[in-house]
C-alpha cells in the first residue's frame, strides 16, 4: 500500500508552530515531520502530532497540540474523524 501523502509533500511540510514568525524554533530546519503509521505526522522535538484524514494532513497548531501528551504508540489509527 502506498503512503497517503507523497514523499515530495512530506519533504516540504513543516510543523506550523515551529516555523511561524512568532514562535519560530531555532535551528537549520525546524519543524521537520516524520510520517508515523501512514496516518500521523509527528514533530519529534516538541511532540506535536498532526493527523492525516482522508489523505489530507491537518496542519493546524491546535490539532497538533491536542495530541502532544499522547505517546505515538497510543495514537488512534486511523485518526478520529470528528
Amino acid at each position: 500500500m502506498s503512503s497517503p501523502i507523497s514523499s515530495e509533500l512530506l519533504e516540504i511540510l513543516r510543523c506550523p508552530f515551529c516555523v511561524s514568525s512568532a514562535t519560530r524554533v531555532p535551528g537549520d530546519d525546524p519543524g521537520r515531520l516524520q510520517l508515523y503509521k501512514d496516518c500521523w505526522l509527528i514533530e519529534p522535538v516538541h511532540g506535536r502530532k498532526y493527523p492525516i484524514k482522508d489523505g489530507i494532513p491537518i496542519m493546524l497548531i491546535e490539532e497538533g497540540e491536542k495530541w502532544m501528551k499522547t505517546k505515538p504508540e497510543d495514537l488512534p489509527v486511523p485518526p478520529p474523524a470528528e
